[in-house]
C-alpha cells in the first residue's frame, strides 16, 4: 500500500529568530575586549624594551614607565567596565551599557595616547 503523500512531504522546520541588536552588542563587546588585549600586549612589549634597553634609568624613560603604568591602570578599569557590560541583562541593558561604553572608549583613547609616546622615547634613546 502506498503511503500518504502529505505525511512524507510535511517536515517540521524550526526557524531561529536572531536578535540583531543583541548580536551587535555582543560583537561590540568582543571588539572592545580585543582592543584591550592588543593595547595591553603593546604596553608589555614597551615595558620589556624599556627595562632591557636601560632607558628606564633616564628621566625620559622613568616618565615613560609612569605613563605605561597609568595606561595599564586605564586598561584594568576598561576591563572592569567590560565585565559589567557583559553582565547587564534585560530590556534596558543597551541604555545602561552606553555610558559604560563611552567611559571605556575615553579610557582607551587616553591609553593609546600614552602608549604612543613610547615609540618617540625609544627613537630618541637609540
Amino acid at each position: 500500500m502506498p503511503q500518504p503523500r502529505a505525511a512524507t512531504r510535511c517536515a517540521v522546520q524550526i526557524h531561529r529568530v536572531v536578535d540583531l541588536a543583541r548580536a551587535r552588542d555582543a560583537r561590540r563587546l568582543r571588539e572592545f575586549q580585543a582592543r584591550c588585549r592588543a593595547i595591553d600586549g603593546l604596553n608589555r612589549k614597551s615595558l620589556t624594551q624599556l627595562f632591557q634597553s636601560g632607558l628606564l634609568y633616564t628621566r625620559q624613560g622613568a616618565r615613560l614607565g609612569r605613563d605605561l603604568l597609568l595606561a595599564h591602570q586605564h586598561l584594568l578599569r576598561v576591563s572592569e567596565l567590560l565585565i559589567r557590560i557583559g553582565e547587564l541583562t534585560g530590556p534596558a541593558a543597551a541604555a545602561d551599557a552606553e555610558p559604560l561604553y563611552d567611559e571605556a572608549q575615553d579610557l582607551l583613547a587616553r591609553t593609546t595616547k600614552l602608549t604612543s609616546r613610547s615609540g618617540l622615547v625609544f627613537a630618541r634613546g637609540r
